[in-house]
C-alpha cells in the first residue's frame, strides 16, 4: 500500500492540474466564442440577452454590412493591415537575421559595442515626441512605410536570433571556409537553412506586432485610405465619430442587425487572420525560443 500511495498522489495531482488548466483555457476561450456568436446573431436576440454561447437566429448580415458599407471602409483597412504585416514582417525578419549574423562574427570589429548600443536603445526609449520629430523629418507622416521601417529591428528579437546563431557549431563555418565559401555564401547556404525555427519564431512576433499596431497608425496615418483595421475598430468601439460610421439598425435578409453585431463582426475579422498564422509556425516556436540557450 505504501508503494502505491505516492503513485496515486501523483496521479491525483496530474488530474487536478489538468482540470485547473482546462478551466483556465475555457475561460480564455469564452470571450472569443461570445464575440463570434454575437456577430452571427440578430439584434433582437442580442438586446434580449439571449446570446451567451451559441448564435441565436444565425445569419451573416453583420459581415455583409461591414464588407459592403463604404462608410466603414473595412475591405480597404483589411487590405492595408495584410499588406503592412506581410511586407513589414518579411523586411524585419531579413534585417534581423542579417544583423544577428554580422554580430556573431568574431572578426567583426566592435561587435560587442554595437550590441551594447542595441540593448541601450531598447532599455532607454526616447519617447513619442522625439520619435515623431524624427519620423516627420524622414517623411513618414501619412506614409505607409511608417508601419514597416521604424519597428523593423527589435533588440529583443535580435538577441534571440543572435543567441540561436551562437548555438550552432563553429565547425560549420570552418568547413565551408575550407571549401572556399565567403561570408555571404556561408550566411545564405549554411546558416540560413538551419535558422528556420528562429526565423519562424521572430516572424510570428513581428507579424503580431505589426497587425496589432494601433498607436503608430493613430499618430502618423491621418489619411483614412492608409489606415489599418485597428483604427476601424477604434472608431467603432471607442471614438464617437458619427460622420464616418452610421449605427442605425438595419435589416438584411429578414434579420435585424444592430451596432453590437457590427462591432462583434469587425472584431472577429481583426482577430482571425493573426490567430490563423500561429499554427503554421507553432512547431518551430518552442525550438526557436529555447535552443539558443544551449551551445550546440
Amino acid at each position: 500500500m505504501s508503494r502505491r500511495s505516492p503513485r496515486r498522489g501523483s496521479r491525483l495531482f496530474e488530474i487536478t492540474t489538468s482540470t485547473i488548466l482546462l478551466v483556465i483555457a475555457l475561460g480564455c476561450l469564452y470571450p472569443f466564442v461570445y464575440i463570434i456568436s454575437m456577430s452571427l446573431s440578430d439584434n433582437v436576440s442580442a438586446l434580449a440577452g439571449e446570446v451567451w454561447l451559441w448564435p441565436e437566429n444565425l445569419n451573416f448580415g453583420a459581415y455583409i454590412h461591414i464588407l459592403s458599407n463604404g462608410q466603414i471602409g473595412l475591405p480597404r483597412a483589411v487590405f492595408n493591415s495584410v499588406s503592412y504585416t506581410v511586407v513589414g514582417t518579411a523586411f524585419a525578419v531579413i534585417l534581423t537575421y542579417f544583423t544577428a549574423y554580422a554580430l556573431t562574427r568574431r572578426k567583426m570589429a566592435a561587435r560587442h559595442v554595437i550590441m551594447f548600443v542595441f540593448v541601450a536603445v531598447w532599455i532607454f526609449d526616447a519617447g513619442l515626441v522625439p520619435a515623431y520629430l524624427v519620423n516627420e523629418k524622414l517623411g513618414l507622416v501619412d506614409n505607409w512605410l511608417v508601419m514597416v521601417i521604424p519597428g523593423a529591428l527589435s533588440s529583443f528579437l535580435l538577441i534571440v536570433t543572435r543567441s540561436f546563431l551562437f548555438s550552432l557549431p563553429d565547425e560549420l563555418e570552418e568547413s565551408a571556409q575550407l571549401d572556399g565559401a565567403n561570408d555571404f555564401r556561408i550566411m545564405m547556404q549554411v546558416y540560413l537553412p538551419l535558422s528556420k525555427p528562429v526565423l519562424a519564431t521572430i516572424g510570428v512576433f513581428y507579424a503580431v506586432q505589426i497587425w496589432n499596431s494601433f498607436l503608430t497608425p493613430l499618430i502618423y496615418l491621418r489619411d483614412k485610405a492608409l489606415q489599418p483595421i485597428q483604427l476601424v475598430l477604434y472608431r467603432l468601439l471607442v471614438a464617437d465619430d458619427p460622420s464616418s460610421v452610421t449605427f442605425s439598425q438595419i435589416v438584411i435578409n429578414g434579420f435585424e442587425i444592430g451596432p453590437q453585431n457590427i462591432r462583434a463582426a469587425v472584431m472577429v475579422l481583426a482577430i482571425i487572420p493573426i490567430v490563423a498564422l500561429y499554427p503554421f509556425a507553432q512547431r518551430y516556436f518552442s525550438q526557436g525560443m529555447l535552443v539558443g540557450s544551449v551551445k550546440g
